[in-house]
């Protein structure tokens, strides 16, 4: 996620890098803690459906983020978001992506599939460098398409597993990867794009709510007030870990927020097990592990290659 002027925007101070990297690794870690717990907050909005239940999601976090734009002065950036007509194009085609992301993450959980949830996430790094490839033109290194190559066959042993493709996990990977890509072209601030892509879904976010509570279906004011602030909260749960995410990613290396993000899949499969008790057979364990591998080749590659370029870097300047 894009995140140009962050830093001004959120009120960093960098007088003591080493205070406020371990600030900002503290914050990384609590935004993906926070997006791996999810799966615990998603049931509790039930009856509602998933789709409902994704556009209460859209309408307060609509609400949030506004007021998140006024507290961290972000209008006159939101201002020129909107006259750059690539901007707007990149991020309402961004904006309906993550909708699919959104509801296919709550539509997983509340389905009773955290696991195969999980697995989404754990892939999305490598669904991320082959985008690059297909739509940047970038090069992977031979140690990334053994990576990849592995991901892949583990993808087919779980298809076999399950009886089918695990659609949920490729909807997951492929939304988040495909926005972050949209986001990375648009390069602008989180807080104002995140509005400008809510205020995109609000118009069918809204009238569906509307509709259902035209029709009686609607759940907002029918289980209770402590249902009822709950939906309303899912504005701030959107907001939160992105706040946390946004102070992180000006205090630490892109290599340690690359790290951190496995934190998230990990939780979601670990509750997965334990808390949803879902059934682990053993071609599935020889799935994940097989994805653990990939995802471990291309991890100490990737800080292989970073080391290597920083050596390369000083040797260069000393010479």
């Amino acid at each position: 996620m894009a995140l140009s002027g962050a830093s001004a925007a959120y009120g960093d101070d960098v007088s003591d890098p080493t205070t406020e990297q371990r600030r900002g690794l503290l914050l990384g870690a609590a935004a993906y803690a926070m997006w791996g717990l999810f799966p615990l907050y998603w049931p509790l909005l039930q009856p509602a459906g998933a789709v409902e239940i994704l556009a209460h999601r859209v309408c307060w976090s609509l609400l949030t983020m506004v007021a998140l734009t006024l507290l961290l002065r972000r209008t006159p950036q939101l201002r020129t978001l909107v006259r750059d007509r690539r901007v707007v194009l990149l991020l309402t085609a961004a904006a309906v992506v993550i909708a699919f992301n959104w509801g296919g993450f709550i539509y997983g959980v509340n389905a009773g599939r955290v696991v195969e949830v999980s697995l989404g996430y754990f892939v999305n790094p490598l669904v991320t460098v082959i985008l690059g490839v297909v739509v940047l033109g970038e090069r992977l290194r031979p140690a990334q398409w053994g990576a990849v190559a592995l991901a892949t066959l583990a993808v087919v042993v779980l298809a076999v597993d399950y009886g089918h493709p695990p659609w949920v996990a490729f909807l997951l990977a492929g939304s988040f990867g495909t926005y972050g890509l949209m986001k990375k072209q648009a390069d602008v601030g989180a807080v104002e794009s995140l509005t400008f892509e809510t205020v995109v879904l609000l118009p069918l976010a809204l009238g569906y709510l509307v509709w259902l509570q035209a029709t009686g279906d609607g759940g907002f004011a029918s289980h209770g007030v402590s249902h009822a602030v709950l939906l309303v909260t899912t504005g701030l749960v959107t907001a939160v870990p992105l706040i946390c995410f946004g102070a992180a990613a000006t205090r630490v290396s892109m290599t340690a927020i690359g790290l951190l993000q496995y934190l998230a899949p990990t939780l979601q499969f670990v509750l997965g097990l334990v808390v949803f008790g879902e059934d682990m057979s053993p071609v599935k364990w020889i799935g994940f592990v097989m994805v653990w591998a990939a995802l471990a080749v291309f991890t100490v590659e990737a800080l292989e290659h970073h080391r290597r370029h920083l050596r390369d870097a000083a040797e260069a300047v000393a010479i």
